[in-house]
């Protein structure tokens, strides 16, 4: 054994591996207390020191974390959007009939319309903000794939289930529940008070149509 090898270096590498871990643990906790500010005001009318006084975080310490409220930004997106694929996986888990799947599915969206509208918000806000911030490109493009594959977890159980197959592709199939979702939210933030119901009428329909 080399002295490179001893106890000393591994515990300077669990050490150093700690750290990093605490600090990630610490960017996380930020960002979920950030999510409710940026989402309420948007991208280009909030500021890191924003945020802090609508934590319990100080400027300094949002500021230590994070470079600059793009990085934040990026952080607090991306974990969010993690959070809710999580969510629907759970529902592919339990559904054992086509029907269950398709009516399941259909009041996720439903009630992350209704419970997450100005996240929601944030996000498409983010979308359309990457078209004028190269910064911002590559971690769009990571989460519009993540929820692509998302929808096509659900359309592939669902045809599994009807002993079908999907007529269209993966990225058309996102692109048709993507579009679906957009317009409900901008009716429901414009006060339309069938747009949480036609979402889902017009998910679960989607379904059918995709995989006869």
């Amino acid at each position: 054994m080399t002295k490179s090898d001893g106890p000393s270096t591994r515990q300077q590498v669990r050490a150093e591996r700690a750290a990093v871990d605490k600090f990630e643990q610490r960017r996380s906790e930020l960002a979920s207390s950030a999510l409710t500010t940026l989402a309420d005001r948007g991208f280009a009318h909030t500021s890191l020191r924003d945020i802090a006084e609508n934590s319990p975080y100080s400027h300094g310490v949002v500021h230590y974390y994070f470079s600059d409220k793009l990085d934040l930004m990026q952080h607090c997106i991306r974990q969010y959007k993690q959070d809710c694929v999580k969510h629907y996986d759970e529902i592919l888990e339990f559904a054992r009939t086509p029907e269950a799947l398709r009516e399941g599915f259909a009041e996720a969206m439903v009630t992350t319309l209704r419970d997450e509208t100005t996240l929601h918000r944030m996000w498409y806000d983010l979308r359309n903000q990457s078209m004028y911030t190269a910064e911002l490109v590559g971690v769009i493009q990571e989460i519009d794939l993540l929820l692509e594959q998302m929808i096509w977890r659900v359309v592939s159980r669902y045809a599994e289930l009807a002993a079908s197959q999907s007529r269209l592709s993966s990225p058309v199939a996102y692109s048709l529940y993507d579009g679906l979702f957009l317009r409900a939210l901008i009716d429901y933030l414009a006060g339309d008070a069938d747009a949480a119901e036609t979402l889902r009428r017009e998910s679960a329909g989607l379904l059918e149509l995709l995989c006869p």
